[in-house]
């Protein structure tokens, strides 16, 4: 007699509008983006079609690439939408006078930074405290686990690397490092087994593995 199994795939959304200085300007796909969650799209209708769930966040870009994908939403919950990176940005520019980075190399020295303030509490005025994001994904993969069958969430890589720090028990810079390496339309696999959640697969794009989409490949 087979266990049920609790499966649930992370998608994160395609690329979005990168050139954008504020959230709502962000909040959109770029033509690459679409493509690049239309190709996911194929793939896993080729390859495992079927979810009982889908679940996205409020956001746009969240939104477009599950129907990008093919895929219409079981519902949308605004516990997968992404921390505010524009807002903490602005903080700690204001508050310890870090500027924001204009290059990739800065950037990648930079978001770790930033996310260790947020979660020391050393950024004020921010809409929402490191604790609440914890909290909010937490609770809510928590009851995913208790939902038989395989679900997809399609969500954003600050949520992602949140999954990854509670369940592999990261420190928060090492959190911050893994959020880096998150491509756009990637694919992050978690089962529920023996009463805890594990990864089994970290930023997979086998939609992206041709030779021909390597331009395709984007982490911002």
């Amino acid at each position: 007699m087979g266990a049920h199994v609790t499966e649930i795939i992370l998608v994160r959304h395609g690329q979005a509008n990168s050139n954008a200085t504020d959230e709502a300007g962000y909040d959109r796909l770029s033509d690459l983006g679409h493509r690049q969650a239309a190709w996911l799209g194929d793939w896993l209708n080729g390859t495992e079609p079927h979810f009982d769930r889908v679940i996205t966040g409020t956001l746009t870009r969240q939104r477009q690439t599950a129907a990008a994908m093919g895929y219409r939403a079981t519902r949308q919950d605004p516990r997968l939408n992404e921390l505010t990176y524009f807002n903490l940005a602005h903080a700690m520019e204001a508050q310890h006078g870090v500027p924001a980075p204009d290059s990739a190399q800065e950037f990648a020295r930079y978001l770790p930074d930033v996310i260790s303030h947020w979660a020391e509490d050393r950024l004020t005025g921010v809409p929402e405290t490191f604790g609440s994001f914890r909290a909010r994904i937490i609770a809510l993969m928590d009851e995913v686990c208790t939902d038989h069958g395989r679900t997809l969430m399609v969500t954003s890589g600050g949520v992602i690397g949140m999954v990854m720090q509670h369940v592999l028990g990261l420190q928060t810079r090492a959190m911050a490092l893994m959020m880096l390496r998150i491509q756009n339309s990637s694919v992050h696999r978690l089962r529920h087994v023996h009463g805890r959640l594990v990864l089994d697969t970290f930023n997979a794009t086998p939609h992206l593995d041709a030779a021909d989409r390597a331009h395709a490949r984007t982490f911002i």
